[in-house]
């Protein structure tokens, strides 16, 4: 019956993949020979779940990278020499954490316990129980580096899997995003009660404030990290004509004030008004209208506790007057905490070009725009091809 669930689900979310997201199911792994199996039981010392069989039987793991299928917490479903690998180690950080008493250590990591999801950056991951003969045989965990071994997410791996063709066929109400034929798991702040009114007055120039950033300049050069955290988006964005990046980045800035509730303010929206004309406001001052406006909103927004209108106010000055590379970077930053669908908004105030592969260390370290500093990535390129 569980292999049952097991298959039925990866029926589910195989189908669901093919048709949304097909590069993402690309990176799903053949099946896993029951040799392979076998020997990765008698190298850990465990019997696997039969749930964690089936599922090996199916798909043996995903392919690493940037398009590699995970799950909605952001896990990459690892392979069989990949379990093995990453329990080995965990075993390993569970031996040199010699202040642990008895009772934490058995909620941190114990040998019965299989890593079959890498979160990758950090030690976190999903678990499964291998501890035969206990109702918890064949739970589903996950494993956070700072507090250890966390179970109760499903009784088994079938029924984890249920839950996540359920999440991908609810699509964004699930947290599921696609974006040129990738999977994304998005969620977003809730939205809060709105506060502030276009008529509020404007505090004198001598009330105690927080100050702006206004050193910033369009001839502000970018750190190519910054666009490299967008991926495609971030590539494209490299190689596009400069007005075309400014003219996104108008939209973008658009899209924030809006979404936040910046653009009531006038001060603001006649600032966003004059962009889209192609007129460049003159550079504030601290004791200007626009600026004394996003220092008022900055107290009050601490007042809500509105991080993003808070966050907006203080990277506004940077997309009117500023870099459009930064503006656009700062301007997704936000919208990701807002948007689940950032990266297609995105795309489509850039004009839907044909969008480039996901960049790596040689599309970097060969990019000549000057308005990005790639020189670590080019010093490192030259000196990888000496």
């Amino acid at each position: 019956m569980r292999n049952d669930l097991v298959q039925e689900s990866w029926d589910r979310i195989d189908a669901w993949l093919r048709e949304h997201a097909p590069r993402t199911f690309a990176t799903l792994r053949p099946p896993a020979e029951h040799e392979e199996i076998a020997a990765a039981e008698e190298e850990l010392g465990v019997i696997f779940p039969p749930d964690l069989v089936a599922s090996l039987l199916r798909h043996n793991g995903a392919l690493d990278g940037a398009e590699a299928f995970r799950f909605s917490t952001h896990d990459r479903l690892l392979g069989t020499s990949e379990i093995v690998e990453d329990t080995r180690w965990m075993r390993d950080i569970a031996e040199d954490l010699d202040d642990l008493d008895e009772e934490e250590a058995a909620t941190y990591w114990i040998d019965g316990y299989l890593k079959f999801g890498s979160y990758e950056v950090t030690a976190d991951g999903l678990t499964i129980d291998c501890r035969r003969g206990r109702n918890s045989y064949g739970a589903i965990g996950r494993f956070f580096d700072e507090t250890g071994t966390d179970f109760g997410r499903a009784d088994s791996l079938g029924g984890y899997l249920k839950e996540l063709a359920d999440q991908l066929e609810s699509g964004q109400a699930g947290g599921a995003v696609t974006f040129n034929g990738r999977l994304f798991w998005e969620w977003v702040m809730p939205p809060g009660p709105d506060w502030g009114s276009d008529d509020d007055p404007l505090p004198g120039p001598a009330e105690q404030l927080p100050e702006l950033d206004l050193s910033c300049s369009p001839a502000d050069v970018l750190h190519v990290g910054s666009l490299d955290s967008l991926e495609e988006l971030g590539a494209l964005l490299a190689l596009l004509p400069r007005e075309q990046v400014a003219e996104a980045a108008r939209k973008q800035l658009r899209r924030v004030a809006v979404e936040t509730g910046l653009n009531k303010y006038p001060e603001v929206k006649s600032a966003l008004d004059a962009l889209e004309r192609g007129e460049a406001p003159p550079h504030p001052e601290q004791a200007g209208p626009l600026a004394l406006r996003l220092r008022s909103v900055i107290v009050q927004a601490d007042t809500h506790r509105d991080s993003p209108r808070r966050w907006a106010a203080e990277k506004m000055v940077h997309g009117i007057w500023g870099s459009p590379y930064r503006s656009v970077c700062e301007s997704a930053s936000i919208r990701g905490r807002l948007i689940v669908q950032w990266r297609a908004d995105l795309h489509a105030d850039l004009g839907n070009p044909p969008l480039p592969p996901i960049p790596d260390d040689h599309f970097w370290g060969t990019l000549r725009n000057p308005a990005i500093d790639s020189s670590r990535h080019a010093a490192q390129y030259g000196q990888g091809q000496g």
